[in-house]
This record gives structure tokens, sequence and C-alpha cells, in this order.
């Protein structure tokens, strides 16, 4: 039976106080609603329609031609909401999801179980559940004495009575599509806030006689809805952990991971080990036996096996196997380091290939560059490739020596086997081989130390 998804997304979402449409507001490095188009995928839809409302384009920019979208031109209610998808998936037979684009913690899991449930009963309409201590806020679910759902009475709604009950709504729904839509015609306004609830199409179905069943998640958070900063933070949160426990089952040690941030897309090998302050973002792969952190700061970027990155920050690099980086190091987009390369103290690399083997050690700046196997470049060596509107590329060659504080000023080569000389400014072609020698012969000029101090203090004098 073919299952499509219906996403709700097109509510202002007043309360994030935010300039940003609040389906996108990121859970982990990723927008609330996609989150929730992956979890529909995995579920095993073949459709989904995003009901877009305030902040269309946004929506429609972000999530691309990939989903079918349905403008819902007023905001009334949830129930309208599902109806603007009619033209598009009214007349499909099978199952239809329906959630909320503000619901990043719902699971695949739960959204296949519920479908199972859901086509073995027979029901028209089966309701995601979840038993919470404090319900406030939440529609309750009202059921008969055969444990059927009677009807689900949002909170604005309640009695007294129908207030205890701790059974939610969730506000994720399996349908019979049909079924779904013809109820949806049914549905009127006449309720405290004047909207079109969808939570009427239970009691609609009900009274024609149709079976309204429940699935219960066993975990509450699938129940959290965003609607203010309070409760985007308490998603991230348990989001978050759930990632690390998802690379901890998968052989990952996690020194603290309370203290330990990692984005939903970001893959670990096994026997890594990630400490404390660390943040891997993006779409970061990280190798087996790696050592990441403390304090690392990883965004879209690769690590072979074997790689250690300590308090450094990497922004669509590739780090080979075997790599030792940092502490204090900063690897800019476009650096690729190869096998067995070492980047240490306060080193920026910037558009830089570095081929293995080679050593970068400390207070170095390489960038549009091209660095060969086996090099070594001493501490305090620039690549000056800025001339204020270009960017010209620096070629060292294998088993180079870039001795220290040595500016090579791009376009500039370096053969294989060269040596140039600490303190040099290199500005033509050093062949292979070479020594390269640029700077001033040194003068020492007897006793002229005293004679600068006098100046010096005569100058101070004066400008005070």
């Amino acid at each position: 039976m073919m299952k499509l998804a219906i996403v709700l997304a097109a509510g202002q979402g007043k309360r994030m106080k935010s300039k940003l449409y609040k389906v996108l507001h990121p859970v982990c490095g990723k927008p609330m609603v996609e989150h929730v188009l992956d979890t529909v995928r995995q579920a095993s839809c073949e459709r989904a329609v995003v009901i877009v409302g305030h902040g269309a384009e946004a929506v429609r920019s972000r999530l691309g031609d990939d989903v079918e979208y349905a403008m819902q031109e007023q905001q009334l209610g949830t129930g309208h909401a599902v109806l603007q998808a009619q033209p598009l998936v009214g007349n499909a037979d099978g199952v239809a999801i329906v959630i909320c684009g503000d619901t990043p913690l719902v699971t695949a899991e739960s959204l296949k179980a519920m479908a199972e449930q859901h086509e073995r009963s027979g029901a028209a309409a089966t309701v995601m559940t979840a038993e919470m201590e404090i319900p406030a806020g939440y529609g309750r679910v009202v059921r008969g004495g055969a444990g059927e759902v009677l009807r689900i009475v949002e909170q604005k709604d309640c009695s007294p009575e129908e207030a205890a009950i701790r059974e939610i709504n969730t506000g994720t729904y399996c349908f019979d599509n049909r079924k779904l839509f013809a109820a949806l015609a049914k549905v009127t306004n006449g309720n405290a806030q004047g909207e079109y609830y969808l939570t009427d199409v239970i009691g609609i179905l009900r009274g024609e006689g149709e079976l309204v069943a429940a699935y219960r998640t066993g975990d509450p958070a699938e129940a959290i809805g965003v609607n203010d900063r309070v409760a985007l933070g308490e998603a991230e949160r348990l989001m978050r952990r759930r990632i690390a426990i998802k690379h901890q089952t998968g052989g990952v040690t996690l020194i603290d991971p309370e203290h330990t941030y990692i984005e939903a897309d970001v893959t670990i090998g096994s026997d890594t080990v990630i400490y404390p302050g660390t943040s891997l973002r993006g779409r970061t792969a990280i190798g087996s036996d790696c050592t990441i952190g403390p304090s690392a700061d990883l965004l879209d970027t690769r690590v072979g096996d074997g790689s250690t990155i300590r308090q450094s920050v990497a922004d669509q690099a590739e780090v080979g196997e075997s790599c030792a980086v940092g502490p204090f190091a900063y690897l800019r987009p476009g650096t690729k380091l190869a096998a067995n390369v070492k980047v240490g103290d306060f080193v920026e690399l910037k558009n830089a290939v570095v081929g293995e083997g080679s050593k970068i050690p400390h207070l170095s700046y390489v960038g549009d560059a091209t660095v060969g196997r086996n090099v070594n470049i001493g501490c305090g060596a620039i690549t000056a490739n800025y001339d204020g509107y270009n960017k010209s590329r620096t070629d060292i060659g294998d088993n180079a020596f870039i001795g220290s504080n040595v500016t090579l000023i791009a376009p500039v080569t370096v053969g294989n086997d060269a040596y140039v000389v600490a303190g040099s400014t290199i500005t033509h072609p050093v062949e292979a081989g070479d020594v390269a020698i640029a700077r001033e012969r040194q003068v020492n000029k007897a006793g002229y130390a005293e004679k600068l101090r006098i100046r010096a203090r005569a100058k101070k004098d004066r400008d005070q």
C-alpha cells in the first residue's frame, strides 16, 4: 500500500521572535523541517507534500524540488492546512502520514510501527500518543472502554476531567487517505480558537462508525513541538543525546557526551575518541582510530583513519591518514593533507595541498600552495600570495627545506630537494637541488647602540 506524507509547515512561529521562519530553525545543524522530511522518507513514504504559508519562498529555497508544495494562504488551523493538499493527493489510495514540520524528534521507527499497526487494525485513523507527566498545552486523548480513541480535545477546550488525562496527542497521525479528505470536508470552526482542527476528523470518523486506533510511543520526546526558543533548546539537547548514543553504540568513545556537540549528518568510525568541547558539524566524516579534541571545531571536513586533531579549527578541509593537527591550527577551505602530515601550533593553511610526510610545525601561513612530499617548512615561514587583486600560487617540490622566517612571494616555485635559507625573501624560482639565500649581509656598527638610545629618549621627551 502506498504511503505519502503531509508535512504541516505553514505556521509563522511568532513566539520564536525571529526573522527566520520557524521550521527553518536548526536542531543539531539541520532545519527542523528537514529532520521531519528525512524521517518520513526513512519510513518509506513515496511522496511528501509540504504545506507552506509564511516564509514559503524560504522553505522552497531550502528544500528544493524533491518535495511537493501546497500553499495555505490564511492560517485557519491544522485541518484547513491539510485540506490544502487535496488537489495534489486527495484522490490517492493508500496511507497518509500527517506530521508537523516543527517536530524534529519523531523517529522513523515510530512512524513505521504506527503505519504497520494502522494497516493491521484496519483503522481509518491512528493517532500517535504519548504519556506525559505534565500534559499542559497538549490535546488530550479520550479513549473508550475497549481502548479505542473516541476523540481528541484541545487544551483550551478541555473540561476539568479531560484536562486531568495524561495521554496526549503528539500531532502525528496515519489516515486512510481518501477517508481523511472526506472527513475534512465536514470539519467546522466552532471552537475557542475559531479554527478548523485536524483533531475533529477523529470525532467525525468515529461518528461514521470507523475505527480510530492509537499508537503510543515509548519516548515522550517525540511529542515535542518547537514553538519557542526554550523548546528549541530542549529539542537540541534531546537530539544531541540521541546522536551521542548512536555513535557510542557504534564504537566511538565520547569522553564527556554532555559537552560534545555532534550534528545530525556527521559520521565517525569505530575506536575514535572524541574529547570534550569538540564541535563536529555539517557533513564531517571522521575515520577509525582517530583522536579529536579537546576543543576541536570541524565543519564539512574529512579525517582519515588514525589522525589526531587537537584544539584546532577545520573548515571544508581534508585530512589524510595518520596526520597530526594542532594545537591551535586553522585549516581553511580547500586544504588537503596527504597521509602522515604534521600541522603544528598556530599554523594556518588555506587552499593548500600538502604532500605525504611533510611538516609545518609552527607559526606559519601557507595559502594557495602545493607542497610536495617530505617537505619541512620552518617556524614563521609564509606564502605571500595576494597582491590586492589576485591570488597567486606557490609550488614547493618534494624533499625541499624552507627555513625559518622565509617569505615566498607568489607566484613562485621551489624545486625538488632545494634548500631556502632562513630569513630569505624569495621572488624568483629556486631550481631543484639549489640553495637560495635572499637576505641583506649583516653589518655591525661598533658602539652605535647608545647613540640610538639617546636619540630615542630625546624623541620621547619632545613628544611628551
